[in-house]
């Protein structure tokens, strides 16, 4: 039997792939299997990941003939997944060696849903700890309690997918699968129906995950049109909170994480190309009023200062339709989402490491970038 699973995208990352799969070497057990997803890549890639399953035990590769983007690469490794358990790695990023059995290990000993754990960003030659913003560790608890407050940041704003380990249970319950073809913030509507759905979780400390950031060609450093992937993201975190038992106390923390992100892109428009520009103002009109009148207009005065002024005379342009789809065009990387934070909430335990792992860990900002969506505090 499979006791874990581990869903590896890669798309043109030969820069990088090469420090992920030694450490996927590094984890391997006679019961684990690596899902290693080849995105259509068109540099070195491939070549890496065919020399990769026959050296790696339980590797396995998978190839897509056309270019899908994150969240279909992860859906195709979880449709193939056989494990007890299932974690997620991008194919850019690194893992401590033995990292996945103490993983497994902690799950098994707290027998719930899924664990969320700790990370060590890298930008460069700069390693820092990111902490899951729950403070109470190592404790099962009810995965939809961690969605507020409101005002602060909590565990829907560490969507994260490879921050964690998942039980089969909720795979085959539907809950592990990505929204097909959004090539940005892929995760929000994943961690938040995860948290509205799930019955247990519990945060750990076990650090291991080694993620990069500031990769020059991941695309939250290139401001073309998929960034504005997030507006159909958030979308469907305020339709499905919608419509969910608890909307009265939950929707007001959506839509106040949707403005953050809206004021977010909008305070640094100067990344984006000036045709993206217009059109990220023109969305962001859109989505400001199509979300529910009442609940916004508590968000905004909550929040109050320049954002709040800056978000209200977003509102009163003339908005776009909402977005139907996603373009077809290559999507560099397999990063997502805004990759830094705005807002007066802070991440409670945020600190700084010399943690150490397999990998260089000394990015030169080139290649593909990896991830999800980091946190926007509200």
């Amino acid at each position: 039997m499979v006791k874990l699973s581990v869903v590896v995208p890669f798309f043109n990352v030969q820069t990088y792939a090469p420090d992920t799969l030694t450490s996927l070497r590094a984890n391997a057990r006679e019961d684990f299997e690596f899902l290693l997803v080849d995105d259509c890549s068109t540099d070195g890639t491939p070549e890496l990941l065919e020399r990769a399953v026959r050296e790696i035990p339980g590797a396995v590769l998978i190839r897509h003939e056309h270019n899908e983007g994150l969240a279909t690469a992860r859906n195709t490794g979880l449709d193939a997944a056989r494990g007890e358990y299932v974690a997620f790695l991008d194919g850019d990023d690194w893992l401590a060696p033995g990292y996945y059995g103490r993983l497994v290990a902690a799950a098994e000993s707290l027998r719930c849903d899924f664990l969320r754990t700790d990370h060590v960003t890298v930008t460069g030659r700069n390693r820092a700890v990111r902490r899951v913003p729950v403070p109470r560790r190592g404790e099962v608890l009810r995965p939809r309690d961690a969605i507020l407050p409101a005002h602060r940041t909590t565990s829907v704003d560490y969507p994260y997918a490879w921050a964690g380990i998942y039980h089969r249970r909720l795979l085959d319950r539907g809950l592990l699968h990505f929204p097909h073809g959004l090539r940005t913030a892929e995760d929000r509507p994943w961690i938040w129906k995860l948290h509205r759905e799930a019955e247990s979780f519990a945060a750990i400390g076990e650090l291991g995950v080694f993620y990069r950031r500031g990769v020059a060609t991941s695309l939250t450093q290139i401001g073309d049109v998929r960034q504005l992937d997030f507006i159909r993201a958030f979308d469907q975190v305020i339709e499905e909170t919608a419509k969910d038992p608890d909307a009265d106390l939950l929707l007001p923390k959506a839509v106040r994480t949707y403005c953050a992100v809206i004021s977010h892109h909008i305070g640094s428009i100067e990344r984006f190309e000036p045709q993206v520009a217009r059109q990220l103002k023109a969305m962001s009109a859109g989505a400001l009023r199509r979300m529910p009148q009442e609940v916004l207009d508590e968000a905004l005065t909550a929040m109050g200062g320049d954002r709040a002024t800056l978000l209200r005379r977003l509102r009163r342009r003339r908005p776009a339709p909402p977005p139907t789809g996603p373009a077809r065009e290559p999507v560099t990387g397999s990063d997502s989402g805004t990759d830094s934070g705005t807002g007066s909430a802070t991440t409670p335990d945020s600190g700084t490491a010399s943690a150490s792992g397999t990998g260089s860990g000394s990015s030169t900002d080139s290649g593909s970038g990896s991830g999800a969506s980091a946190e926007v505090a509200a």
